[in-house]
């Protein structure tokens, strides 16, 4: 009897990309968590399955205020996977690991309009007079690849695609969110989450048939559903990019 001898197959290890929210805290956390809770509140189920980044290369904080930190938004359910910018000390074998050499992108920032004490507020001023979109050039860059979505997105249901443009024929249900790098097109209603541009395209726009969104925002800039015109809520509108803010507008 011959012993026949066989050889293992290797593991195979591939790396891959995925793409995760980068939250960048400033001090004092206290009033930023503060800021945290409320964008939490105003859309539901926003940090709910989403990796999310903590870079804290900008902050002066030791290991004990760090360690705090990740347990403040381990108890918002804000799940991070790994941390950024911090110094091999200040990390451990009970925290998340350390993160390098990310490709840039766009943060999710609130644009902020002056009151008239002078304080700022989350929700940026609407124009009392109509928004005239600006013109749309002609351009002859190379075309960014572009996906087309014949079903309807689901609540629940997360569509991803930061290489460029996505297209829905159909509707985004409420709870289910589209993630694209760049313009997103929903033919039917949107009444999810929409973010355009998150690879920092700050020409990207957001298109719908009718708009009944949660939470639309281009390269890192949002608004939630109660920062929206009433005015424009069930119409087919627009939305881009101008200076520090979003504008909305009627499709006509």
């Amino acid at each position: 009897m011959t012993a026949m001898l066989t050889k293992p197959r290797p593991i195979r290890l591939k790396g891959r990309s995925f793409l995760a929210l980068a939250l960048t805290p400033e001090l004092p956390l206290e009033d930023w968590l503060v800021g945290l809770d409320d964008l939490a509140a105003r859309s539901a189920g926003f940090f709910l399955r989403r990796p999310v980044i903590l870079d804290v290369a900008a902050l002066d904080i030791d290991k004990s205020a760090l360690r705090d930190l990740v347990e403040k938004l381990n108890a918002r359910n804000v799940r991070v996977m790994g941390i950024e910018g911090a110094r091999p000390s200040m990390l451990g074998p009970d925290m998340p690991p350390a993160m390098m050499n990310g490709r840039p992108a766009s943060d999710i920032e609130e644009p902020e309009a002056e009151t008239a004490a002078g304080a700022p507020t989350a929700a940026p001023a609407r124009e009392q007079q109509p928004i005239e979109p600006p013109p749309v050039r002609q351009t002859y860059a190379a075309a960014m690849p572009s996906i087309v979505v014949t079903e309807p997105v689901r609540s629940g249901q997360s569509l991803f695609f930061p290489e460029g443009d996505v297209t829905i024929v159909g509707s985004v249900a409420s709870g289910a969110e589209v993630v694209a790098g760049g313009s997103i097109h929903v033919y039917g209603t949107l009444r999810g989450r929409a973010m355009a541009g998150t690879t920092g395209n700050a020409a990207a726009r957001i298109f719908c048939r009718k708009m009944e969104a949660e939470l639309i925002a281009v390269d890192g800039f949002y608004l939630t559903a109660e920062d929206m015109d009433p005015d424009l809520r069930g119409r087919a509108i627009q939305v881009w990019l101008e200076g520090n803010g979003l504008r909305t507008a009627a499709l006509s």
